[in-house]
């Protein structure tokens, strides 16, 4: 057990890897909700302890799981300890620590969590949803983040907050990402900035909106549920729409970098207007859009994000490409084949890639793009997911 302090309660609480665990009176759905990956996001662990110790057994239909993330950075209150637990989450980086004979201190969390959720695979029921709760260190709206998948998509919606695709093409390793590749339902909320009272409350309305949506509880069960609701309508500016992300500065080993003072995420910028400075030099943006999660603390790879919203027609063409597998004709291209058709993984021959535009494959859900020296490496998350385990829930009908 550990003592993890809010700098928004000035307080603290005494909490173990499990959080809690509520087995419903009846069966139903498994939630599993994450909190504290990052050691100096606290507002999940706040927000989880204070649900689960309020919920009603009775009234539960399924399990609920909160499960606390990096224990040892929580108790540090710093982001990690010797590498960022949120991108050791890779097939390869974990194969690689299950044989090592010293573990730092965040691969020994990994393989903790990795237990528990192997165990929760394998001993609980589907339909399966993981949500991981996360703050920032800029001011934000709150927001959700998600593997472009459409059973991902379709429960995101109900959600009254805007929605980002396509981060998973510029980071490696998040929880989410793994999860995603097992095919299940993920989402990661960002509820707000680490330090501000209202991460927690977002956070709160969130989970318990997550219960409802899930069919884990009902509406009823929940007080002032419609309040929660127009809490995170509020917060989010009314914004429900879905964005891409387009571009990331990533932050390398030799670079000095500092974020210029005032942007928050979901900020419209202009290109060419100075964002950051990096080795005493002006970073300007390089596109128009949104500017989305500015890093203001001292640990973190990725400066900031740029976004732009996704015109609707584009997201009702690509529910229809992936539905009707069109991605089966690509390996009819030129230059394109299957690496491994089950797990949806194509490679694309350089020598021909340049005349395949980017926005093509992500209508077909190809994302993730990992450069071998001779092929690009395109992963698709439709073809793993799980979604016949879905198809009986509420939203999906919608």
């Amino acid at each position: 057990m550990i003592d993890v302090y809010s700098k928004a309660r000035d307080n603290s609480i005494t909490v173990k890897r499990i959080l809690g665990k509520i087995e419903g009176s009846k069966p139903g759905s498994t939630m599993v909700f994450f909190g504290g990956i990052h050691g100096n996001e606290t507002s999940g662990i706040y927000a989880l302890k204070e649900v689960l110790e309020g919920i009603d057994a009775l009234k539960v239909k399924g399990v609920i799981y909160g499960i606390s993330g990096n224990l040892k950075a929580l108790k540090l209150n710093q982001r990690y300890v010797d590498e960022d637990l949120n991108r050791l989450w890779t097939k390869e980086r974990i194969e690689a620590i299950k044989k090592k004979v010293v573990l730092n201190d965040d691969e020994s969390e990994l393989l903790e969590l990795l237990t528990i959720l192997n165990t929760i695979l394998e001993t609980e029921k589907p339909p399966f949803y993981f949500i991981d709760l996360h703050t920032t260190s800029s001011k934000t709206l709150p927001f959700i983040t998600i593997n472009d998948a459409l059973i991902n998509r379709k429960f995101s919606k109900q959600f009254p907050v805007p929605i980002v695709l396509g981060i998973e093409e510029y980071l490696n390793g998040p929880l989410l990402s793994y999860i995603n590749e097992l095919g299940y339902v993920s989402l990661g909320f960002e509820s707000g900035q680490h330090d501000d009272l209202s991460a927690i409350t977002n956070n709160r309305a969130f989970i318990y909106l997550a219960l409802v949506f899930s069919g884990i509880l009902k509406a009823a069960a929940v007080t002032n549920f419609l309040d929660h609701y127009k809490q995170l309508q509020t917060q989010a500016a009314n914004i429900i729409d879905i964005f891409e992300v387009i571009y990331l500065h990533k932050i390398q080993s030799h670079e000095t970098f500092t974020m210029i003072n005032g942007f928050k995420s979901f900020q419209a910028i202009d290109k060419g207007i100075p964002i950051a400075i990096s080795n005493s030099r002006e970073l300007k943006a390089k596109y128009n859009g949104r500017i989305f999660m500015p890093l203001y603390q001292t640990k973190g790879a990725e400066g900031f994000f740029i976004i732009r919203r996704i015109n609707p027609f584009y997201l009702k063409l690509s529910t229809f490409l992936r539905r009707t597998k069109f991605d089966s004709l690509l390996v009819t291209l030129p230059g394109v084949s299957w690496l491994n058709k089950d797990e949806g993984v194509l490679q694309v021959n350089l020598k021909v890639s340049r005349f395949f535009v980017k926005s093509f494959f992500h209508l077909l859900g190809y994302r993730n793009k990992q450069i071998t020296r001779t092929h690009l490496r395109l992963n698709n998350r439709e073809r793993v997911a799980k979604t016949g385990i879905y198809k009986k829930e509420r939203w999906f009908k919608k």
